[in-house]
C-alpha cells in the first residue's frame, strides 16, 4: 500500500496540529475497500460503508425520484454524522489514554 500512499492527501489539520481529523483514514480504508480488505477498511474508518450507502444513494436518486427521497436523504447523512463522530470520540478516548 506504501506506492498508494504517495499520492493520497495530507491531511491538513495533522500536519498543523497534530491532530486527527474527523476525516483522517478516509483515503486508506478507500483503497483497502477496493482492494477487497472489508474488515481492514472498517478498521481504517469505520463510516466506510455508510458513506458508501449514502453515496450510492445519491447517484441512484439523480435518476430516479420518488417520494420521500429528502426524508431518506436527510436520514442517511444523520446517521453518518452519528457513525463518524461517535467514531472520532472513540479514537481520541483512546488516543489520549
Amino acid at each position: 500500500m506504501s506506492s498508494i500512499e504517495e499520492y493520497m492527501l495530507p491531511c491538513l489539520n495533522k500536519s498543523l496540529f497534530g491532530i486527527d481529523c474527523t476525516g483522517c483514514g478516509a483515503q486508506r480504508a478507500a483503497v483497502l475497500l477496493f482492494r477487497g480488505e472489508f474488515l481492514q477498511a472498517f478498521h481504517m474508518y469505520p463510516a466506510i460503508y455508510s458513506l458508501a450507502i449514502l453515496l450510492l444513494f445519491l447517484l441512484f436518486n439523480l435518476f430516479i425520484k420518488f417520494k420521500f427521497d429528502y426524508n431518506i436523504k436527510i436520514g442517511l447523512i444523520m446517521f453518518n454524522a452519528v457513525i463518524i463522530g461517535g467514531a472520532y470520540i472513540f479514537k481520541m478516548i483512546h488516543i489520549f489514554n
